[in-house]
């Protein structure tokens, strides 16, 4: 499991020209999977995602976690996290796992956020428009092996 997690001030998700999900000061979460991830690998990233310190306290030192600060979660799946290119100009995808399964692990991966902090999505599967007002820019690779 990958998460590629973003320091934002304001992002949001559009499918159909409708916007699916936003949020201002928080994280913009993309997350991807790959077979063998299981709940937990999942349990891990989100605890690992919730307590990254990356948020400035009032001497700007980054000190703060979201949990810290309140913030919230724009979470987008992103199944080409796992893209391969070694070979060629075209880049492999079969490290990433299929959409029925990561669809499941997912759903769980954003219930399991959504016990500590509101969590805004986009749609599983859907061709997605995000825009990142990327803070920092901060920009964190976090991986559960």
């Amino acid at each position: 499991m990958r998460v590629l997690v973003q320091r934002s001030l304001n992002s949001k998700v559009t499918v159909s020209g409708k916007v699916t999900g936003q949020i201002d000061k928080g994280l913009v979460l993309l997350v991807g999977f790959t077979e063998g991830d299981s709940e937990k690998e999942i349990d891990y990233l989100v605890n690992k995602t919730l307590n990254l310190r990356i948020f400035d306290d009032e001497n700007g030192v980054m000190n703060k976690s979201l949990l810290d600060t309140g913030g919230s979660i724009l979470s987008i799946s992103q199944f080409t996290l796992y893209a391969e290119t070694n070979k060629g100009k075209r880049p492999s995808y079969v490290k990433a796992l299929r959409s029925e399964e990561a669809s499941k692990l997912y759903d769980l991966f954003n219930e399991k956020l959504r016990e500590h902090v509101r969590v805004e999505t986009g749609i599983f599967g859907a061709d997605m428009l995000v825009s990142i007002q990327n803070d920092g820019p901060i920009t964190i690779l976090l991986e559960s092996r």
